[in-house]
């Protein structure tokens, strides 16, 4: 066996394409990991900024996250439409050249690249500077873990199209059962006790009201809280990639992410609220993320806080798969129409655009090199 054949695995025949496209159980992790963890920094986002409020702040975090949810109900259905009207894929470029012509779509599949590559470069460095906050010692390998991660990434999307959705299918839905188990106890006991839940653990208390409440602030939230949507149009992007009836799975799939991520959103704010907890201080000494108080106030420091917070790290860091699932088959479709060289349209060994998929690792790994991968962790939480 060559060494080709043993990291990326035998050539596939095209006879295969079919068997290697996705159902919904595997597009979830493929497609999903990117707009589901987004869920962990998504309400931290807007109670940072609800921070100078003090108490007070947690109260305006459901209304908040309410009109986040209708919003993202909204965008849920336009791209529900898209798949169905452009079942090619390609997602808003699609859309921009068949509505609005070449110029504005060249545009949005600039956009899109350049989304996807921050993606990836800011999704790792945030899991891996998580994981450094847990493990102090980790500090100076910081950038090493980076690009082992970005390594794991690319190997395993040139392995082809279904080894990300059964690779990532274990952390993926390990995150989603954790964190509806914290939720649905929380909520229980929540009721149980009329709406004042005593925490296992108390959360930091919150400090003392520096402004009043003002529109603007109120605004800055919502923006902040709508880094929740990250991820949502990956689907649009990827139709081609699920196995037939495609229109259907793919979907199943959004409906299922979407569904998913509503459910976080509504529990993490209601909970948030019932249990007193707010955002501290990002980058300061004491800081703890939302999701870890939230998590200890519910269940305690356990053995099962232990494995949420691990689950959250690793989706964190592989929320970066999502880019490259969507960024070599946008690449493909911009090369088609004669705008990227026509290699870019060229399936791999394991019927994958490889090209894109090269192309994605090293702008990324140019990035957490450029940045130190910390660095553009910190630029995360402040562009977030």
């Amino acid at each position: 066996m060559s060494l080709a054949d043993l990291l990326f695995g035998p050539p596939l025949p095209s006879s295969e394409d079919q068997r290697q496209r996705l159902g919904w159980v595997e597009g979830i992790p493929t497609f999903g990991l990117d707009a589901l963890s987004s869920a962990a920094y998504g309400p931290e986002a807007a109670l940072t900024i609800l921070l100078p409020l003090g108490v007070a702040g947690l109260s305006h975090l459901l209304p908040l996250s309410t009109a986040i949810i209708v919003l993202l109900a909204i965008v849920y259905f336009s791209y529900r439409q898209t798949i169905a009207t452009y079942p090619t894929g390609g997602g808003s470029y699609t859309v921009a050249r068949e509505n609005l012509g070449p110029t504005a779509s060249l545009l949005a599949a600039a956009a899109l690249m350049i989304d996807y590559l921050l993606n990836v470069a800011v999704g790792i460095s945030a899991g891996v500077g998580a994981l450094v906050s847990a493990v102090p010692g980790l500090q100076p390998h910081t950038l090493a873990l980076c690009l082992v991660i970005l390594a794991v990434l690319t190997l395993v999307n040139l392995r082809g199209v279904r080894e990300p959705g059964v690779v990532f299918m274990i952390p993926t839905y390990l995150f989603v059962v954790c964190l509806l188990g914290v939720i649905g106890w929380g909520v229980y006991q929540t009721c149980i006790t009329g709406g004042h839940p005593r925490p296992v653990i108390a959360p930091p208390p919150l400090p003392p009201a520096q402004e009043v409440v003002s529109v603007w602030l109120l605004l800055k939230a919502f923006a902040s809280g709508c880094t929740a949507m990250t991820g949502v149009e990956a689907v649009s992007n990827g139709v081609q990639a699920f196995r037939e009836p495609v229109i259907p799975n793919a979907r199943r799939t959004l409906s299922v992410i979407v569904a998913i991520l509503i459910v976080l959103l509504a529990g993490i704010a209601y909970l948030s609220q019932a249990y007193q907890i707010g955002a501290t201080a990002p980058g300061q000494e004491g800081y703890q993320s939302v999701l870890s108080q939230l998590t200890a106030a519910v269940v305690g420091n356990n053995v099962f806080y232990a494995v949420t917070i691990g689950a959250i790290l690793m989706v964190l860091s592989l929320s970066a798969n999502t880019s490259f699932a969507d960024f070599p088959r946008l690449c493909r479709a911009v090369a088609v129409d004669g705008y990227l060289p026509r290699s870019f349209a060229n399936r791999g060994r394991r019927l994958v655009y490889s090209e894109g998929i090269w192309m994605l690792a090293v702008l990324a790994m140019g990035l957490l090199v450029l940045f130190g991968g910390m660095q553009s962790a910190r630029r995360r939480s402040a562009s977030r």
